[in-house]
Protein backbone atom coordinates (compact mmCIF):
# COMPACT_ATOMS: atom_id res chain seq x y z
CA UNK A 1 0.00 0.00 0.00
CA UNK A 2 1.42 3.57 -1.24
CA UNK A 3 1.80 5.58 2.32
CA UNK A 4 2.65 9.26 1.99
CA UNK A 5 4.93 10.48 4.84
CA UNK A 6 5.14 13.87 5.87
CA UNK A 7 8.74 14.17 8.15
CA UNK A 8 9.14 17.68 9.71
CA UNK A 9 13.42 18.25 9.85
CA UNK A 10 15.39 20.92 11.01
CA UNK A 11 16.50 23.31 7.73
CA UNK A 12 19.92 21.65 8.48
CA UNK A 13 22.73 20.60 5.58
CA UNK A 14 22.69 17.04 5.40
CA UNK A 15 19.08 16.25 6.61
CA UNK A 16 17.78 15.59 3.78
CA UNK A 17 20.74 12.96 2.94
CA UNK A 18 20.15 11.43 5.99
CA UNK A 19 16.68 10.44 5.36
CA UNK A 20 17.17 9.26 1.82
CA UNK A 21 20.30 6.89 3.40
CA UNK A 22 17.59 5.29 6.27
CA UNK A 23 15.70 4.22 3.36
CA UNK A 24 18.48 3.41 0.98
CA UNK A 25 20.12 1.11 3.97
CA UNK A 26 16.72 -0.35 4.59
CA UNK A 27 16.07 -1.09 0.72
CA UNK A 28 13.47 0.51 1.21
CA UNK A 29 12.01 2.54 -2.18
CA UNK A 30 11.12 5.83 -2.08
CA UNK A 31 8.46 6.76 -4.97
CA UNK A 32 8.74 10.15 -4.53
CA UNK A 33 10.27 13.29 -2.25
CA UNK A 34 9.57 16.51 -1.93
CA UNK A 35 11.44 18.91 0.35
CA UNK A 36 10.70 22.87 1.05
CA UNK A 37 11.07 25.43 3.48
CA UNK A 38 8.04 25.77 6.14
CA UNK A 39 6.58 28.56 8.00
CA UNK A 40 9.44 28.54 10.21
CA UNK A 41 12.52 29.30 8.38
CA UNK A 42 14.85 26.62 10.81
CA UNK A 43 12.32 23.75 9.45
CA UNK A 44 11.82 22.39 6.44
CA UNK A 45 9.16 19.70 5.57
CA UNK A 46 9.52 16.13 3.52
CA UNK A 47 6.75 14.45 1.87
CA UNK A 48 8.23 11.08 1.06
CA UNK A 49 5.76 8.22 -0.97
CA UNK A 50 6.91 4.63 -0.17
CA UNK A 51 5.03 1.58 -0.41
CA UNK A 52 5.37 -1.21 2.42
CA UNK A 53 2.87 -2.95 4.91
CA UNK A 54 1.74 -1.56 7.96
CA UNK A 55 4.86 -3.22 9.73
CA UNK A 56 7.14 -1.71 7.39
CA UNK A 57 5.52 1.91 7.53
CA UNK A 58 5.74 1.50 11.19
CA UNK A 59 9.57 0.58 11.13
CA UNK A 60 10.37 3.49 9.12
CA UNK A 61 8.16 5.96 11.14
CA UNK A 62 10.31 4.44 14.29
CA UNK A 63 13.53 5.17 12.56
CA UNK A 64 12.81 8.27 11.24
CA UNK A 65 11.75 9.81 14.66
CA UNK A 66 15.36 8.50 15.54
CA UNK A 67 17.18 10.95 13.57
CA UNK A 68 18.88 13.96 14.96
CA UNK A 69 17.60 16.16 12.80
CA UNK A 70 14.07 14.98 12.75
CA UNK A 71 11.18 17.13 14.32
CA UNK A 72 8.45 15.39 13.87
CA UNK A 73 6.88 12.49 11.42
CA UNK A 74 3.25 11.74 10.61
CA UNK A 75 1.65 9.07 7.99
CA UNK A 76 -0.41 11.15 6.41
CA UNK A 77 -2.58 8.48 4.52
CA UNK A 78 -3.58 6.95 8.08
CA UNK A 79 -5.98 9.98 8.28
CA UNK A 80 -7.74 12.85 6.38
CA UNK A 81 -5.28 14.15 4.38
CA UNK A 82 -5.11 16.17 1.00
CA UNK A 83 -2.39 14.90 -1.80
CA UNK A 84 -1.57 16.39 -4.80
CA UNK A 85 1.20 16.79 -6.94
CA UNK A 86 1.92 19.56 -9.69
CA UNK A 87 2.39 18.33 -13.74
CA UNK A 88 4.67 20.39 -16.32
CA UNK A 89 4.33 19.18 -20.04
CA UNK A 90 5.43 19.89 -23.19
CA UNK A 91 3.38 18.79 -26.30
CA UNK A 92 4.68 19.46 -29.95
CA UNK A 93 1.44 21.58 -32.20
CA UNK A 94 2.04 22.32 -35.35
CA UNK A 95 -1.23 23.45 -36.91
CA UNK A 96 -4.72 24.94 -35.69
CA UNK A 97 -6.23 21.63 -34.86
CA UNK A 98 -3.76 20.63 -32.93
CA UNK A 99 -3.41 23.28 -31.03
CA UNK A 100 -7.21 23.60 -30.61
CA UNK A 101 -7.57 19.86 -29.79
CA UNK A 102 -5.04 20.13 -27.15
CA UNK A 103 -6.48 23.21 -25.35
CA UNK A 104 -10.01 21.37 -25.32
CA UNK A 105 -7.75 18.35 -23.43
CA UNK A 106 -6.19 21.14 -21.37
CA UNK A 107 -9.78 22.55 -20.72
CA UNK A 108 -11.51 19.13 -19.71
CA UNK A 109 -8.52 18.97 -17.08
CA UNK A 110 -8.64 22.08 -15.79
CA UNK A 111 -5.43 22.61 -16.64
CA UNK A 112 -3.72 25.93 -17.91
CA UNK A 113 -1.64 26.18 -20.82
CA UNK A 114 1.64 28.74 -19.60
CA UNK A 115 3.94 29.68 -22.49
CA UNK A 116 2.88 29.04 -25.91
CA UNK A 117 5.74 29.09 -29.00
CA UNK A 118 4.97 28.50 -32.53
CA UNK A 119 4.94 24.69 -32.49
CA UNK A 120 4.74 23.71 -28.46
CA UNK A 121 2.63 24.32 -25.37
CA UNK A 122 3.73 23.96 -22.32
CA UNK A 123 0.99 22.93 -19.74
CA UNK A 124 0.19 22.80 -16.05
CA UNK A 125 -1.37 20.55 -14.06
CA UNK A 126 -2.31 20.29 -10.51
CA UNK A 127 -3.88 17.20 -9.07
CA UNK A 128 -3.99 13.73 -7.70
CA UNK A 129 -1.77 11.14 -9.17
CA UNK A 130 -4.76 9.23 -10.90
CA UNK A 131 -5.62 12.56 -12.27
CA UNK A 132 -1.85 13.34 -13.71
CA UNK A 133 -2.01 9.63 -14.92
CA UNK A 134 -5.35 10.22 -16.88
CA UNK A 135 -4.16 13.56 -18.07
CA UNK A 136 -1.20 11.58 -19.62
CA UNK A 137 -3.33 9.13 -21.00
CA UNK A 138 -5.36 11.71 -22.65
CA UNK A 139 -2.21 13.01 -24.69
CA UNK A 140 -0.89 10.07 -24.88
CA UNK A 141 -1.51 10.44 -28.99
CA UNK A 142 -0.01 13.74 -29.48
CA UNK A 143 3.88 14.43 -29.55
CA UNK A 144 4.74 15.02 -26.25
CA UNK A 145 8.36 16.39 -25.67
CA UNK A 146 8.78 16.13 -21.88
CA UNK A 147 7.04 15.43 -18.89
CA UNK A 148 7.85 16.78 -15.10
CA UNK A 149 6.07 15.84 -12.16
CA UNK A 150 6.56 17.08 -8.85
CA UNK A 151 5.85 13.98 -6.75
CA UNK A 152 2.93 14.04 -3.86
CA UNK A 153 2.58 16.66 -1.68
CA UNK A 154 0.36 16.51 1.01
CA UNK A 155 -1.61 17.65 4.25
CA UNK A 156 -3.96 16.64 6.74
CA UNK A 157 -7.38 17.80 7.03
CA UNK A 158 -9.08 20.13 9.42
CA UNK A 159 -7.36 20.75 12.69
CA UNK A 160 -4.55 18.41 11.96
CA UNK A 161 -0.96 19.96 11.65
CA UNK A 162 2.50 18.81 11.63
CA UNK A 163 4.00 21.69 13.17
CA UNK A 164 5.63 22.96 16.20
CA UNK A 165 2.91 24.66 17.89
CA UNK A 166 0.99 21.48 17.65
CA UNK A 167 3.51 19.61 19.03
CA UNK A 168 3.38 22.02 22.31
CA UNK A 169 -0.13 22.31 22.71
CA UNK A 170 -0.22 18.57 22.84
Amino acid sequence: MRHIISVLVENEAGALSRVAGLFSVRAYNIDSLTVAPTEDSSLSRMTVVTSGNDTAIEQIIKQLQKLVDVVMVEDLTSGAHIAREILLLKVFVDTEEQKASVKRIVDIFKARVLDVTESTYTIEMTGGVSKSDAFLEALKDWNVAEVVRSGIIGIGRGRETLNLDAASDI
